[in-house]
């Protein structure tokens, strides 16, 4: 099997950056940073992480002392490459950007190894779907009215059957008005979900469930801190809306205590910060055996693909802010995602967008 001869980072900023905000966070840039993996069969392996604009010399650090310990691997020892960095970063701690860093390289793992046996990473494993729900991401707190309303009808326009939008306002009005123009604008037949990023408390986050219920919300996304694990209980017992969260998690430890408090509908996995594919499987598997859909954290071009393997998938996320980076986007037709039908990930990096770092 041939092994990781050469690690390379870079940065990309999309074409549609511009600063956006939700309820607990102010985005000044949509960057990513990009992991390409070299073996020494010529075959490259990418990643991305989706940075925004923070702590980038922590990230590119985290990174670099990753390299050296990547050279030399053979790239289908992925197991192997997560027991030893895991032994490596262990004095830091595991949670946070060191999993990131893990994330990153296990993916371009992978995209490398498909591509040397000369298939997509779906086909790796057990195929249980063709397809999946996409649902249109956005609805930022930052955006009028009248670019909100764009945002979700263009959406529709597209062939999406289901929209999100942010809420967590400083004013619970300006969060019900939002969401009743926005099922104005897309009709009955389009989902509405909604989405606070952690940035409302018990009280706030039952009074708007209460207030928007003829809109018919589909789910409710991080609507408080993702550590009050009581909380989503009293809400998935009191608000009459589904709960979904996972996306700040990097492990399994939130998932396990919200199962056994019944408090969670849907669990939203982040690959990047689970650590790569074993991991996000993984929580697939124990979500699974206790019945819950999965619905991952914004990567669709990993997601979608993976999706494909596990019997609970739900849906994916979907952003366009990747689109014109990459050679491939994840197809869409009539709502529903398909998996890339290339080797590895199926889609490679544009080189003109990426700056070496």
């Amino acid at each position: 099997m041939p092994k990781i001869k050469a690690v390379h980072f870079f940065k990309a900023v999309s074409p549609g950056s511009r600063p956006i905000a939700d309820s607990t966070h102010t985005i000044s840039e949509i960057a990513f940073i990009i992991t390409r993996i070299e073996l020494d069969n010529g075959v490259t392996g990418d990643a991305n992480l989706l940075s925004f604009h923070y702590s980038p010399q922590a990230i590119a650090g985290a990174l670099k002392d990753i390299r050296p310990l990547a050279l030399g691997f053979e790239v289908s020892e992925t197991t192997r490459f997560i027991q030893e960095y895991d032994r490596e970063s262990e004095y830091f701690g595991h949670a946070g950007i060191h999993h990131w860093a893990l994330g990153s390289i296990n993916i371009a793992m992978w995209d490398a190894w498909a591509k040397t046996l000369e298939k997509p990473v779906w086909q790796l494993f057990e195929v249980h779907h063709k397809r999946v729900p996409l649902y249109g991401s956005g609805g930022w707190l930052s955006y009028s009215i009248g670019e909100l309303l764009a945002e979700v009808t263009g959406y529709v326009k597209r062939g999406f059957r289901a929209v999100k939008v942010k809420v967590g306002s400083p004013e619970l009005e300006r969060d019900i008005e939002r969401l009743k123009k926005v099922r104005e604008a897309v009709g009955p037949d389009v989902n509405v979900m909604m989405d606070a990023n952690q940035g409302m408390n018990v009280a706030s986050a039952l009074k708007l469930a209460a207030a928007v219920r003829q809109v018919r919300i589909t789910w409710f996304e991080e609507p408080v801190t993702h550590t009050d694990f009581d909380g989503y209980a009293q809400l998935r017992r009191e608000a009459g809306i589904s709960l979904a969260m996972g996306e700040r998690e990097f492990d399994t430890v939130a998932l396990r205590e919200l199962i056994r408090r019944d408090a969670l509908d849907l669990w939203q996995p982040d690959i990047l910060r689970l650590g790569g594919v074993e991991a996000w499987r993984a929580s697939a598997a124990l979500a699974q055996a206790h019945k819950l859909p999965v619905l991952p954290h914004y990567y669709k071009e990993y997601d979608v693909p993976l999706l494909m393997t596990v019997p609970n998938a739900f849906g994916a996320e979907s952003f366009d802010w990747m689109d014109p980076l990459v050679t491939h986007t994840i197809r869409m037709e009539n709502g529903f995602a398909y998996p890339n039908p290339g080797p590895g990930w199926g889609f490679s990096f544009k080189d003109n967008f990426l700056t070496e770092i």
